[in-house]
């Protein structure tokens, strides 16, 4: 069975009962990026916005989802900053000798510890085993709830 013939664009048109991998489908090309020592990086939010600490990794999808706004709130700040560490480790799992990449690493950690007392310190927990340092189990339940969010993208 052929797909059909689309006259408008004179392109032809993959049915889903073609299967996964219609005669139609248009081919892929992967690639993946060579990441190089000591590339640039994005600021801790645009890294958290566009899906990678590092520019030369952003590869152009041409599809964005449209996110809850919560920029300019505590917990965005500490969302920025665990995302940030996380491609840090990333990088360094491949590039230990590094050592202006571990030495961001560290620097974001203290700031991401910093970014988390001061997030527990006006929300509550973030977790149950952050619970721990509270005073009773009842700061864990009676805590803002990270994704009790206002529609303004604020915090609650």
């Amino acid at each position: 069975m052929y797909p059909e013939h689309d006259s408008q664009t004179n392109s032809s048109v993959c049915e889903d009962s073609q299967g996964m991998l219609p005669q139609c489908a248009p081919l892929a090309v992967p690639y993946v990026p060579f990441q190089q020592n000591n590339p640039k990086r994005y600021s801790q939010q645009e890294a958290l916005a566009n899906g990678t600490l590092f520019p030369g990794l952003n590869l152009p999808f041409h599809i964005k989802a449209e996110a809850v706004k919560v920029l300019g709130t505590q917990l965005a700040e500490l969302q920025a900053l665990e995302f940030v560490l996380l491609e840090l480790g990333l990088y360094l799992d491949t590039h230990q000798n590094d050592k202006e990449a571990f030495e961001l690493f560290r620097q974001y950690s203290a700031l991401e510890a910093e970014a988390r007392k001061r997030y527990e310190a006006t929300h509550g927990p973030l977790t149950q085993s952050a619970a721990a340092n509270a005073d009773s189990w009842s700061a864990w339940l009676e805590g803002d709830w990270p994704w009790h969010q206002s529609m303004e993208g604020g915090d609650k």
